[in-house]
């Protein structure tokens, strides 16, 4: 196809990114959003294998890649459990940095340009496709380690770390310069190799540093990257459409990341750097303050927690990653159709960053069939907690701890969180008295108004149906 022929479709495919983008933003349009996204890439790599750039036997070989891509990537998506989501987006990512890798070496023993500066140019390019590429690839896959539990949750702070990923990034720099003007006398792509194992140890240093209770802000972080990595191998390969999708994706992952980490009340360098959880602070008394001396524990059952159900006018259920753990929403779906039809007034509570990723709990609700008109997100349901009767907490922990609001010396001092204490009666359904993910005590066990449900939440939720019914 010619190249101003391409154009168009390419255009139709850019127009379609940018209404799937918008689409995703909602619940409501999600699913048009991904159709959007269907039907652009479906054209953009359609118009591409009709370029006049691909021989016949290369159409071959695209056509056999693209149909053992499809066939991966359905096996995936109808084998991945939606608990195992997180980390399968943050493989998705490595495919990302490792495809940008591969071709950008591939473009190095390709043509250069016909000038000087089209050589430097198109070095540059290639550089920092690979670059960014393989931080992303790397840092990808410590995220789908730590994720799925190969790797500990908690960061690893090597002495020196900052320096150590300075001197990475400037060192990074220089045999950049030497690769793109061919300075001291060293071959070019050893310039390169080198300058491509630094950046994937980087990868690997720069998330193994920070702690699980940040991976959502990780995993959006590296959705950036991803983006910015297809944006640069679009440079290379001289592709306005991969330039304007990498773009839109680097854009928007990073434009949600800063979204979360105002949700945490941190900012994203403190997020990158910070290698936040990996000792608690001291409290502001100056001394830590254990669970074991903030008091004990009020137990309730499954029965006398729908007696208190069946009295309450207005309830509220706040989701976190033990619901998605014991694959609990359409249980919670079940109680809350229950209560709806006997008149109480209840609503799903989300914080910006429960579960692992961006939006986790917002998925599985919508997977599980949740009106989205009672799922709201926590600035629009905070102020309605001290006026609700119960609130269900299943399986949060770090997203209603007091202590973000009440103790300075706490982790997580100064994160907003969902604040369900001030409701007349607070249930905490728990596996088990444990800290969450972010290791961080919660004195709302031991709040007077607070019961605790111990046991596995599908479990709990299936009883309570069967209580309700």
């Amino acid at each position: 196809m010619d190249q101003v022929l391409l154009s168009i479709p390419y255009l139709v495919a850019a127009v379609l990114f940018i209404l799937s983008l918008k689409g995703l933003s909602s619940q409501e349009t999600a699913r048009r959003g991904n159709l959007y996204g269907i039907i652009g890439m479906a054209i953009a790599v359609g118009a591409t294998m009709t370029s006049h750039e691909i021989t016949s036997q290369g159409l071959v070989w695209v056509a056999v890649a693209v149909a053992i891509g499809a066939v991966v990537g359905a096996v995936m998506a109808s084998r991945v459990a939606m608990t195992s989501m997180p980390e399968m987006v943050a493989l998705l990512h490595s495919f990302v940095g490792a495809a940008a890798v591969l071709v950008g070496f591939a473009s190095y023993f390709g043509p250069h340009g016909e000038t000087v500066v089209g050589q430097r140019i198109h070095l540059t390019e290639i550089f920092l496709a690979v670059w960014i590429g393989a931080i992303t690839f790397t840092g990808s896959v410590v995220a789908f380690l730590k994720l799925c539990g190969k790797l500990s949750g908690k960061p690893l702070l090597l002495p020196g770390r900052h320096l150590l990923n300075l001197a990475a990034v400037v060192l990074s720099a220089v045999l950049g310069v030497m690769f793109v003007l061919h300075l001291g006398g060293v071959a070019p792509l050893v310039l390169l190799l080198l300058a491509t194992v630094i950046a994937l140890l980087l990868g690997v240093h720069l998330v193994a540093a920070i702690g699980g209770a940040d991976m959502p802000v990780v995993v959006s972080l590296l959705n950036s990257y991803s983006g910015w990595t297809a944006a640069a191998a679009g440079f290379m390969l001289s592709n306005d459409l991969l330039i304007v999708t990498g773009a839109l994706v680097g854009a928007s992952g990073a434009i949600l990341s800063y979204i979360m980490c105002h949700a945490m009340n941190r900012s994203i360098w403190n997020v990158v750097f910070g290698g936040f959880g990996a000792e608690p602070k001291a409290a502001a008394g100056g001394e830590s303050c254990s669970m074991e001396q903030a008091g004990t524990v009020t137990e309730t059952s499954v029965s006398d927690l729908a007696d208190e159900l069946k009295r309450a006018e207005n309830v509220i259920i706040v989701p976190g990653y033990g619901m998605a753990v014991a694959r609990a929403q359409h249980a919670v779906r079940e109680v809350g159709d229950k209560l709806r039809a006997q008149g109480k007034n209840v609503r799903f509570a989300i914080h910006p960053v429960a579960g692992r990723l961006p939006g986790h709990m917002n998925v599985l609700l919508a997977e599980a069939s949740v009106p989205y008109d009672i799922v709201l997100e926590m600035d629009e349901i905070n102020a309605d907690f001290p006026d609700t009767d119960v609130v269900l907490v299943i399986g949060a922990n770090d997203i209603v701890n007091p202590s973000a609001l009440t103790d300075p010396g706490s982790p997580i001092a100064g994160m907003p969180v969902l604040e369900v204490w001030e409701a007349k009666r607070v249930v905490m359904l728990k596996r088990g008295r444990a800290a969450g993910y972010a290791g961080v005590d919660n004195p709302l066990f031991y709040y007077d108004n607070t019961h605790m449900l111990f046991g596995d939440a599908h479990d709990s939720m299936n009883e309570l149906v069967g209580e309700l019914s």
